[in-house]
């Protein structure tokens, strides 16, 4: 049946109206500021379907929610996958993703009912990871759920190609009420509201970090209140492990970018304050070494002046008695035709005249000389610049760290912005290299970064939607140095194609990983 309406609005109502959608519009088209975490996890979350078949002919459908721990394994509810179990010659497993173009068929691979769980595999296809949150998390912490609901679809779906089309995840808000067990399972109870086609979706946090799997709620009877359980990642873990299935833990406790910025800005503010104390005793040190300097010069001096003085005294005194004995013996007839008057004076005349040339050679009282090693005050000590072989730790309380494991990182950097002898970074603001990586596997845009003076190594990861990903991808094909080079006219260019990149990110990353290196052994 076909109803049709007609109903006339006030103009001030029509109004308010337009400048409510030019408002949104405007929301819209505008570049994003943050980078949204839990949209981030929602491209891991999968739609879980089976499909039964007989005889050729579809007798059954059924779907629940799921989330990637690797880029080809799902982690549902075993409920979910149960038909495909119990008939596997007649029941179809898919999975659908939450962005693309194509739905993708698995097989199961680990399944533990008492946990009520299940790990699957998509045989072709990759789908965003996501990471589980190890840490401790607290009652009256928010939670967010993930998946998709059957009421919602039942609302929305036309026809049942809806059920394997791919669309992103609803999303409900909560808290976690307490943590108790169930049947000797771990569970944690929640507020965030589920229905049915949630279970096995993943329950997480403000970061976007699993901290638990839906599996089913309680019934809202006679107006009570409905709550929903999500088996706990104690449990997840354990049965992950036993699956041997690796997985990203991240125990780091969830901040805001705007924190961990504070954090950053902190630490710098401290470490120029350090650099400054440390520069004020270099030149406090310097100045009392130079003033020592200063001294032992003046005395040097004065010592030399007085010796030479001495030295001048002496030998005019030598040269005048030189001169009287020449003087007496010309007077005395037994010297007389012989050279020995002639020798005394001229002996007395040199050793005066030596007098004089020594006294006019003495130094002078401002002729002082200072060692040429002597440091001076106001001489800034430059920072080494740190080059070489490096390995760099993270540093926690300077990073947000929501997905991204938190290992070591090797790293081989040139003064001349080559790193491990391959990659070409560009040359940035306060000395920095910078480089802007766009992976093909990966749904993640990365900016790196290099400072040689303060030996501070970052990585700022934005977790980005399939379009994104694929206008990002579109401009680093234009990225032309790729191997290192030591042409500036070359890396200046690519300063230039990085900001193209750059412009289209969010304001704030998903993540900011700081670390500190130091020499590599």
């Amino acid at each position: 049946m076909t109803m049709t309406m007609t109903m006339t609005m006030p103009a001030t109502r029509i109004a308010r109206l337009c400048a409510f959608v030019v408002a949104l519009l405007a929301l819209a088209i505008a570049a994003p500021t943050q980078a949204d975490d839990v949209a981030a996890a929602g491209r891991s979350v999968v739609r879980v379907v089976t499909v039964a078949i007989v005889d050729g002919e579809v007798v059954g459908f059924g779907h629940g929610s799921g989330f990637a721990v690797s880029p080809t394994r799902i982690v549902t509810n075993a409920h979910v996958v149960e038909s495909a179990v119990r008939y596997p010659r007649n029941v179809a497993l898919g999975v659908v993703p939450s962005e693309g173009q194509k739905s993708y068929e698995a097989r199961l691979i680990a399944i533990d009912t008492k946990r009520d769980l299940a790990l699957i595999e998509i045989v072709e296809g990759r789908v965003p990871a996501t990471a589980i949150f190890t840490g401790p998390f607290e009652a009256g912490e928010e939670v967010i759920a993930l998946g998709y609901p059957g009421n919602v679809d039942a609302a929305s779906a036309v026809d049942a190609g809806d059920y394997i089309t791919p669309r992103s995840p609803v999303r409900s808000n909560g808290n976690l009420s307490n943590q108790q067990r169930i049947d000797g399972i771990a569970a944690m109870v929640h507020t965030a509201s589920i229905a049915r086609g949630n279970s096995g979706g993943p329950l997480v946090d403000e970061c976007g970090r699993v901290v638990g799997v839906n599996t089913f709620i309680t019934r809202a009877d006679d107006g009570d209140s409905p709550f929903a359980f999500a088996i706990s990642n104690r449990e997840l873990t354990r049965f992950l492990g036993e699956a041997n299935q690796k997985y990203t833990a991240v125990a780091s406790p969830c901040i805001s970018m705007d924190e961990a910025s504070d954090r950053d800005a902190a630490r710098m503010t401290a470490e120029q304050r350090r650099i400054a104390e440390q520069r004020a005793r270099e030149s406090a040190a310097a100045e009392q070494s130079r003033a020592a300097a200063i001294e032992r010069a003046r005395i040097a001096n004065e010592t030399s002046r007085e010796n030479r003085m001495a030295i001048a005294l002496a030998l005019f005194v030598f040269g005048a008695l030189g001169l009287a004995a020449g003087g007496f013996m010309m007077t005395q007839d037994k010297y007389r035709g012989t050279r020995l008057p002639v020798v005394a004076a001229g002996a007395g005349g040199a050793l005066m005249l030596a007098a004089l040339v020594v006294f006019l050679t003495r130094p002078s009282p401002g002729d002082i000389t200072i060692p040429s090693d002597t440091p001076s005050p106001t001489a800034a000590t430059p920072p080494l610049a740190a080059t070489g072989k490096m390995l760099c730790t993270i540093v926690p309380e300077e990073s947000r760290v929501t997905v991204s494991a938190t290992d070591d990182v090797a790293v081989e950097f040139d003064d001349g912005g080559c790193v491990n002898g391959r990659t070409q970074y560009a040359a940035g603001s306060e000395g920095r290299w910078n480089r802007v990586l766009v992976p093909n596997e990966e749904a993640t845009v990365s900016v790196l970064s290099y400072d040689p003076a303060s030996a501070s190594y970052r990585n700022e990861r934005y977790l980005l939607g399939a379009e994104t990903m694929g206008r990002a991808r579109e401009l680093r094909s234009n990225v032309a140095t790729k191997q290192c080079t030591a042409d500036r006219a070359a890396t200046d260019a690519l300063a230039i194609q990085q900001q193209a990149i750059l412009d289209m990110l969010p304001a704030q990353p998903n993540e900011r990983l700081v670390y500190r290196c130091s020499k590599a052994s």
